[in-house]
């Protein structure tokens, strides 16, 4: 018996790609679909030529059964792209886990490792597993972290000259890439800089770190300004700076982490915050601001109390802290992170040796040494007399000043760390006087065989300083990682020429400074400082406009 051509045959399953007409375009068929349908068995008779794309007759699908196809097509696809991208967040979740499943040591951030005993973040194998065993590695502290809490001059970051690296020692570089997904996320930055070396320390590339995240800018070690210092000035100053530097700055804090002053300001700021990251370059106080913060907080909040049992090391060492460090400080959940330093070749601290790092770090208030120098001395009664003109000034044997040509009742005032000497000598005998007295009375290098090795001052800028308010020094000669020097070109501890004809005859001071070759030298505003810079500081008229896009500034 013949098959009847009209039956259904469901062993023969043909899939049809429909051929599109020239009269119509592939938009009218899902690109996701592909259907599979039982189909007629056609007569031997029967013309292939007439089959319709969608088919004819009764049984053909409407319009309405496309539509819905389509529509349910539509949201298959879409379910599938979903699925991948929660794959994906899983996975970079997991990711994140992993890095932050690598135990680290609470004092520095450096990863726990057993393996290199002159290495960061090394701890005895017996200890780790102990710990490990009892779910306690975040409560370790790494060797050299302990050396470091114990006054030792541990380095650890190579590649500047003052602190070469070793085993597994890391490089500035890397401790920048650490600090380099900030850009990408929601943060809060709290950006420091230290108020003696405030040009040294800025960050002049903040951007890069940053991003368009906003900024709390502190300004640490007030403490260490002159005494009769008023801070109101200060502030006013620090804000004028920061504005030339173009940053999304929200506030301005004056702060000391030695005598808490400023820090509840602060803490104001950032206890709602859900992250904030604490950026600043090398020994800028990242360690001791935090400690500071911890204190303070810990008074009410018993999550703060918690986290000072384990808080960063704090030591003179540039690159003391190596990793990140995440700090439960808040009781609503935020986190504290106190990230590694910046480390930045053109200050002091990237060429002396690390056994030389504690004479550049003040421990008291700033030593403010004038030349000339009156007092009982008559050598000296005659050099003032004669004024700075031929003289040479050395400050430790880090930077030598050459006095060409200025007025005689010009005055340099020298601020920076009391463990550096400063002598004056002839110009013409200076050179003479450096070799002979370098690692000796000329300080940092010291030793002979550090002076030995020391590369000497390569470096000479020459300056070229004009002047016109006599009431006001001209500017400052900031040193960075060191300190400045305050340029009066009319300085009234000094008796005036009798003729009174030095400010018609000379505008411009004429000088020259001489550092190491990576050091830079900077010539800013004077910072208004002790009892006389009260006197003397104007604070800028502004606008309504100004004074409301103007940041605030606390302390």
């Amino acid at each position: 018996m013949a098959p009847n051509p009209l039956l259904l045959s469901s062993s023969h399953t043909l899939c049809h790609f429909p051929i599109f007409p020239k009269t119509l375009t592939p938009r009218s068929v899902s690109p996701f679909s592909c259907r599979s349908s039982l189909s007629h068995a056609s007569s031997p008779h029967s013309d292939s030529s007439s089959i319709e794309p969608s088919g004819t007759g009764a049984a053909a699908p409407t319009r309405g059964d496309l539509f819905l196809e389509r529509q349910q097509s539509r949201s298959a696809a879409t379910v599938v792209l979903k699925q991948g991208k929660k794959n994906s967040k899983k996975k970079r979740a997991a990711a994140s886990k992993l890095s932050s499943a690598i135990a680290c040591c609470y004092g520095c951030g450096a990863p726990l490792q057993t393996e290199e005993m002159e290495a960061p973040g090394y701890v005895d194998p017996e200890t780790y597993e102990l710990k490990k065993k009892h779910r306690q590695l975040r409560t370790v502290l790494c060797g050299r972290c302990k050396l470091l809490s114990h006054g030792h001059m541990v380095t650890a970051v190579g590649g500047h000259g003052g602190y070469p690296g070793g085993k597994q020692f890391v490089t500035a570089e890397e401790l920048r890439e650490k600090l380099s997904h900030l850009r990408h996320e929601k943060v809060l930055i709290v950006k420091l800089v230290d108020i003696v070396d405030f040009n040294g320390s800025f960050l002049s590339r903040i951007r890069d770190l940053a991003g368009a995240n906003p900024i709390i800018l502190v300004a640490t070690k007030v403490d260490l300004l002159p005494k009769g210092t008023e801070l109101n000035c200060i502030g006013d100053w620090v804000v004028d700076a920061t504005i030339k530097k173009k940053l999304n700055v929200i506030s301005v804090h004056l702060t000391s982490s030695k005598s808490l002053v400023g820090i509840v300001g602060v803490i104001a700021e950032i206890q709602k915050e859900k992250k904030v990251f604490l950026l600043g370059s090398a020994n800028v106080g990242k360690s001791a601001f935090i400690n500071a913060l911890l204190k303070m907080m810990g008074e009410k909040d018993p999550v703060a109390a918690a986290a000072q049992k384990y808080k960063p090391i704090q030591s003179a060492v540039p690159g003391t802290t190596l990793g990140p460090i995440q700090i439960e400080a808040f009781q609503g959940g935020g986190k504290l992170f106190d990230t590694p330093g910046v480390h930045l070749h053109h200050r002091q601290a990237a060429v002396v040796d690390s056994e030389d790092l504690p004479s550049l770090a003040p421990k008291n208030r700033l030593r403010a040494q004038s030349f000339p120098v009156l007092s009982e001395n008559k050598r000296l009664n005659d050099t003032a007399a004669l004024g700075l003109n031929g003289f040479s000034i050395f400050w430790g044997g880090l930077v030598r000043v050459d006095i060409i040509k200025v007025l005689p009742e010009t005055r340099l005032t020298f601020y920076g760390p009391r463990q550096l000497p400063i002598h004056m000598v002839p110009t013409s005998e200076a050179d003479q006087f450096y070799h002979r007295e370098l690692g000796i009375s000329l300080t940092p290098p010291t030793g002979n065989q550090r002076a030995e090795a020391w590369p000497g001052l390569q470096v000479v800028r020459q300056l070229q300083i004009n002047f016109e308010n006599r009431q006001r020094p001209a500017c400052d000669i900031a040193i960075s990682g060191l300190g400045w020097i305050a340029i009066e070109p009319f300085s009234s501890h000094l008796n005036a020429d009798p003729n009174g004809n030095n400010e018609a005859d000379l505008k411009e001071l004429h000088l020259a400074v001489h550092v190491p070759k990576p050091v830079e030298v900077f010539v800013r505003p004077p910072m208004p400082v002790g009892k006389a810079g009260e006197e003397w500081y104007e604070y800028q008229e502004l606008t309504e406009k100004e004074e409301e896009l103007r940041p605030k500034w606390f302390f």
